[in-house]
Order: structure tokens, then C-alpha cells, then sequence
């Protein structure tokens, strides 16, 4: 317990953590010493291409995106490593094909992390993006990606439930893309408040016509929708979520969705997917775990799209970071 609670202590401080390590790098191994090249640097530097099919003429965002990032954040450190290649690609790639498939109107970003999703929205479109995210550092993260590229999404410090206030939100001591809201009336240091909101409440006050909904909340998904049924039944937005197994997600996620008609594509693989009658988490493979909930069949030619945006992330892999 006492070790869970300094590890906890050591995780939620980016400064303690920093000098933590720079202290056990001169410790020897038997001590608990780190090896100095497995040290992460406290920021990192690195270009990342953006994806263009190769007959895009659209002069909309740009081909690259210079980023400085905490050096202890996962999806940067896999981003310098591999690129958008190699980041939930056919996730990626039904995304940008939504974008190209839909209605104007604004693009939702729930559990938004460091911001991939809303970066590629804001630079391949020009709709009105709002990246959700209620772990300080993240947030502050996915500011600094959409400044750094002139991007302009909105990032919105908000927990997004199925109630409206706060909430305590537990941090994930080993991922960072694991933090989520929990119920717990005992709070330790790996728990935080955050403010919650239900996403009807916050669209009432922001007065925005959201078409594409993205969501990620390392199992509170269910939560996410219920909060937000009347922005479903109003405006039809597609959405596209992670379905992890074995939490009951599937089935609360099933008794939302079947009364508002939504059709259930699992993402996985080449396209076209098909639609199912029922939703399970491992119908999409572990480094996906997304879920697309169409209000309509899709138009005609949005599979090719997929495969269009399929190839062009292919072609985005890492680069050396910078010092």
C-alpha cells in the first residue's frame, strides 16, 4: 500500500518524476538504479506527418506538425517511434472517411488524450473541433499540439459521464491512456477531482450542431452516451467508440443504442466491415477496441474512402526526435 501510494505520488508530479529518475540513474541496478538510454527525456521533440491521399487538391492543413511534448506521455513517445502508421490505423482511417462522408457540423473529441484524433480533424478539415479531456497534463498536451500547428480545436477540461458536477477521476500509474472516472468515496493520490458534465448539458450551453463523435474513456463509454441520448436522437451524429470486453460495456452500450436505430460496425481489418446485431469487444482486434455506430448506411463510396485514408497513414511513419 505504502509503495502503490509514493509511486502514485512520484506519477502525479512531472517534476518529482523527472528528478526521481535523475537520481536512480546513479543508483546501481541492485537499488533500484535506471539504465540512462531507457530514461525518457522531460520533453520530447519530434516531427510528425500528417496523411494526404495522394489526389487531394484541397489546400486545407498542413503535411507536418513539429511537437514538444512531455517525454513521459505514451501516445508521443509511440508517435516519434512510428508515427500515425502504427496508431490505430484503421481507426484513423474510418475516421477521416466520416469526416469526408458527413454533413458539415462540429466534431466531438470525448477522451481526447494528447489530442491525435482533434489534430487530424482541425488539419484535414474545417469543421469546429472540441477535444474533452479532464487529466491536466493531457489537456495541456492537446493545447499545445493545436497551437503548435495553428490548428485552432478547442480543448474543453471536462470529464464528459452520464451526470453533471465532478467527479473523481483515477490515473492509470503505468499508462497514461488508461486514466478514468470511477466511483469511490476513498480518495488516494492516484485520484483527482474533475468536473463532469453530461454531453446534452454541455451542447445545450455551447450551441454547436455535432455530426462526428469520437470516444475513449477506458470503459465508461456507456456513460458518455447516456449523458448524451438527445444529442443522438436530435442530431444523428455518427460516432465511433472503444468497446472493451469483459466490463458489461457491450450490453449497456447495446440497450442504449437499439431504441435510436444506430447501425454497429466493428473496425477491423480491410473494408467494407459489416454490420452486427450485437456489440462485442473483441470482434475488433486489442489495438483497436473501436466500435463505428452509423445513424444510416453508408453512402456510397465511404469504404473506398477508408481504404484512401488506409494508404495515406500508411505512408506517415516516425522520424528521428529531435534534441
Amino acid at each position: 500500500m505504502v509503495q502503490d501510494q509514493l509511486r502514485a505520488l512520484v506519477h502525479r508530479y512531472p517534476l518529482v518524476r523527472f528528478a526521481t529518475r535523475q537520481l536512480r540513474v546513479h543508483l546501481p541496478r541492485s537499488l533500484g538504479g535506471l539504465d540512462p538510454a531507457r530514461v525518457p527525456p522531460r520533453n520530447r521533440r519530434f516531427t510528425l506527418a500528417l496523411p494526404r491521399p495522394e489526389d487531394d487538391r484541397r489546400p486545407v492543413g498542413p503535411d507536418t506538425i513539429t511537437l514538444q511534448l512531455s517525454g513521459d506521455l505514451t501516445v508521443p513517445r509511440r508517435l516519434a517511434a512510428s508515427g500515425l502508421a502504427r496508431h490505430e490505423p484503421d481507426s484513423l482511417a474510418s475516421f477521416m472517411a466520416i469526416l469526408d462522408h458527413t454533413r458539415p457540423g462540429a466534431v466531438l473529441d470525448v477522451g481526447a488524450g494528447v489530442g491525435v484524433y482533434s489534430m487530424l480533424a482541425a488539419a484535414r478539415s474545417r469543421r469546429p473541433v472540441f477535444a474533452f479531456e479532464p487529466t491536466p497534463e493531457l489537456a495541456a498536451a492537446a493545447r499545445s499540439v493545436s497551437s503548435s500547428g495553428d490548428l485552432g480545436f478547442g480543448v474543453v477540461d471536462l470529464a464528459l459521464s452520464n451526470h453533471n458536477g465532478s467527479g473523481h477521476l483515477r490515473r492509470a500509474l503505468h499508462n497514461d491512456m488508461c486514466n478514468r472516472l470511477v466511483p469511490t468515496a476513498r480518495l488516494g493520490l492516484s485520484h483527482i477531482t474533475v468536473r463532469t458534465s453530461t454531453l446534452s448539458r454541455w451542447n445545450e450551453s455551447a450551441a454547436t450542431f455535432p455530426t462526428v463523435v469520437k470516444i475513449d474513456t477506458s470503459g465508461t463509454e456507456p456513460d458518455v452516451v447516456a449523458g448524451g441520448l438527445e444529442v443522438l436522437r436530435r442530431f444523428r451524429p455518427w460516432v465511433m467508440a472503444k468497446v472493451r470486453p469483459d466490463r458489461g460495456v457491450e450490453e449497456r452500450l447495446m440497450a442504449l443504442l437499439d431504441p435510436l436505430e444506430y447501425l454497429w460496425f466493428p473496425i477491423s481489418g480491410d473494408p467494407p466491415y459489416e454490420a452486427r446485431e450485437e456489440i462485442c469487444g473483441r470482434s475488433s482486434p486489442a489495438w483497436e477496441r473501436m466500435w463505428m455506430f452509423a445513424p444510416e448506411e453508408p453512402p456510397s463510396g465511404f469504404w473506398d474512402s477508408v481504404s484512401v485514408w488506409r494508404a495515406a497513414l500508411r505512408a506517415c511513419r516516425g522520424a528521428p526526435s529531435e534534441p
